[in-house]
């Protein structure tokens, strides 16, 4: 970033390069000036918001948020809420459960194919 700031950063002079530097540093600041906010810190602080305890705006200010942000978090978490009461139960499983969904399924296939082999099996020495 510093070398950004004073213009170490491209190699080239001339009337063009302050321009482009400027471009470069608003890239930059515009890819890592977003931070990821945990779910449990939304939830945490759309409670806040719910509680009413302080004005949206300062908690906003306060967690370094867009109100923009905390209303498209409160949307989110009501209508979660609402399936929820309408009796809908579906959850997205994390990587580490499909995981071991589908060496279940690996296993169960495995025995499955093992069982018709002996079930044939069988069924030709009957047969004989």
């Amino acid at each position: 970033m510093e070398e950004l700031i004073h213009g170490e950063g491209s190699g080239r002079g001339g009337v063009g390069s302050s321009q482009e530097s400027a471009r470069e540093i608003i890239r930059h600041v515009k890819r890592y000036g977003r931070r990821r906010v945990r779910g449990e810190d939304k939830v945490r602080i759309v409670m806040e918001g719910l509680r009413g305890e302080e004005p949206v705006s300062d908690l906003c200010r306060r967690e370094r948020i867009t109100k923009g942000a905390y209303y498209r978090w409160l949307k989110s978490f009501l209508e979660g809420g609402k399936r929820r009461l309408q009796g809908d139960h579906l959850r997205e499983a994390n990587s580490e459960e499909v995981g071991l969904l589908r060496e279940e399924s690996d296993h169960l296939k495995k025995l499955v194919a093992e069982l018709l082999l002996e079930n044939n099996r069988l069924k030709k020495s009957h047969l004989e």
